[in-house]
């Protein structure tokens, strides 16, 4: 079985689809499916600096605006920005432990 990554357009990486449960994967599918999201985990710092910068830019102009409704507009964009920095985080603080799951195995 090949796991599934798909682009998860809100935060803007590939997220882990699978046809069978984790439990029922071998450890060579498990390995190759942590080997792919280690690297798509390592990305997810620079996705939240971008989001990080977005922020400061709609902070920069709600700072400067007088319109009651561009204001609410722009603190709707930035509630999600931040609401997607979090679940990056959620998702970069995710990975599968295969050494620990190995010894309840072999144990």
């Amino acid at each position: 079985m090949e796991a599934q990554f798909a682009l998860d357009g809100r935060l803007g990486i590939p997220l882990p689809r699978f046809d069978m449960p984790w439990e029922e994967m071998n450890v060579l599918e498990r390995a190759g499916i942590v080997e792919r999201w280690e690297l798509i985990r390592g990305r997810i710092p620079d996705t939240i600096m971008a989001r990080e910068a977005q922020i400061r830019c709609l902070l920069a102009e709600l700072f400067e605006e007088e319109d009651f409704v561009r204001c609410c507009s722009l603190n709707a964009e930035i509630a999600e920005a931040a609401s997607v920095i979090h679940d990056l985080q959620i998702w970069y603080r995710t990975q599968q432990d295969l050494e620990e799951e190995n010894i309840k195995r072999h144990g």
